[in-house]
């Protein structure tokens, strides 16, 4: 699942309020971020469209299809490069004359928000399903990004370079925890639930279930460990001070960072050096082996992860800066960027509606769309819904085009007023 707020670049106001400059720099970056919120929605469209797709692993090369891989793996940009683009944004609010303490209650107070909505809200956007007395939460992305938020916030007073390092120690080092499992429990399991400690750790470093209350309880499902979001947070938060600089010096720098992670990811993952819990080995073809070559840990994002996912926005930020963005199809991709939660929340309601349509359409059962998570790891045989490949791209391009005018009409109410309340959404 991937990743969205507000804050990432402040709300555009009419260009005359910012220098053609500082106007093509915010464009550059909304671009960007509509770029990958596009690829999120085909992400979530594929999961309840596809035929099977919350439960065959579409990136394991022995049983993937080339394009189902690529649908996949594309997503993977998503998450790490609005993290990235959240913490930047809040960085050039500092830029603009945003003291310390004004940056810190915004990032306490979004964060907040956003960990709120992610336990009351998007929890019923996404599985349409509001028993809470069996499964309690599902922890993903909005929840990281707002964990990573509140802290922040009591970073923020630390020199750059400290904030710097701190990101740097932990996008680099977080790996070394990988030896330290917290043993597999599901609802049902012979396994005793996890311990606080394990709980914690759970929310920290590693993926899994745990319940509230202990045995018995509410379950919650930790998908997204923070302590890497963290990392990445404060690192674009850090980035922001790049935007001080003339443009040609930034240009060489971003594009220079963009090749040493590209290098930095071929050499750690072809040598099986460090970076990733999960070593790759040759497969019976090459595509294969280039399948499982890329195949690289989210959950948390490993460090060969972040290399491989960031070094494409960082690329297209260097080659559009300074750039005008014309209208047009950039244009658009644009008005998504600037609109990233209101997109983050309607995405959600045209991925169900539309594999509701196409399991409809096929004849099929509607009610795996009204189950929970607990359902769909426990009911054996898996529930059928959804159709071939085709039907998710199809589905995509709909929703994108249904969802685009919703996205318009907003980008102009949040141009055109400063209502406090809009921050927030």
């Amino acid at each position: 699942m991937h990743a969205i707020v507000t804050t990432a670049v402040p709300a555009p106001g009419p260009v005359g309020n910012l220098s053609v400059a500082s106007r093509l720099r915010l464009d550059a970056i909304d671009l960007v971020r509509g770029v990958v919120m596009i690829l999120m929605i085909l992400d979530h469209t594929r999961d309840f469209v596809h035929k099977g797709g919350q439960f065959n692993d579409p990136l394991d090369p022995a049983s993937t299809t080339i394009l189902l891989y690529l649908t996949r793996w594309a997503t993977h940009l998503c998450a790490p490069t609005f993290v990235l683009l959240a913490g930047l944004g809040v960085g050039l609010r500092r830029i603009r004359g945003a003291s310390p303490a004004d940056n810190a209650w915004f990032l306490f107070t979004r964060g907040a928000w956003l960990m709120a909505l992610e336990l009351v809200l998007f929890r019923v956007i996404i599985w349409w399903n509001v028993d809470v007395a069996s499964f309690a939460a599902f922890l993903q992305v909005i929840w990281a990004i707002g964990v990573s938020m509140v802290v922040l916030s009591a970073l923020v007073r630390l020199p750059l370079a400290a904030i710097g390092a701190l990101a740097a120690v932990i996008l680099v080092g977080h790996n070394l925890l990988d030896g330290i499992r917290v043993p597999f429990w599901f609802p049902g399991s012979d396994a005793p639930p996890p311990t606080p400690a394990g709980i914690l750790w759970m929310l920290i470093h590693q993926s899994g279930f745990f319940t509230i209350g202990g045995p018995g309880g509410p379950v919650v499902f930790a998908r997204y460990p923070v302590l890497p979001w963290m990392g990445l947070l404060a690192a674009g938060y850090v980035l922001a001070e790049i935007y001080r600089w003339e443009s040609a010096r930034r240009v060489r720098f971003l594009f220079t960072a963009a090749l040493a992670m590209l290098a930095a990811f071929v050499v750690l993952r072809t040598f099986n050096i460090y970076g990733d819990p999960r070593d790759w080995a040759p497969q019976p073809t090459f595509v294969q082996s280039a399948m499982a070559f890329m195949n690289v840990e989210k959950y948390p994002p490993s460090l060969a992860y972040v290399l491989v996912t960031l070094l494409p926005a960082l690329t297209v930020l260097a080659t559009l800066d300074g750039r005008a963005i014309a209208g047009g199809f950039r244009g658009a991709v644009v008005t998504f960027g600037r609109v990233p939660f209101f997109f983050y929340m309607l995405q959600w309601i045209t991925a169900h509606v539309s594999g509701m349509i196409v399991t409809a359409i096929l004849g099929k059962s509607l009610a795996p769309y009204f189950m929970h998570i607990l359902d769909y790891f426990s009911v054996q045989p898996p529930p059928d819904f959804g159709g071939p490949l085709w039907t998710v791209y199809v589905s995509w391009i709909l929703s994108l085009l249904a969802i685009y005018p919703l996205c318009r009409w907003f980008a102009r109410v949040k141009a055109g007023r400063r209502d406090w309340w809009l921050s927030y959404l």
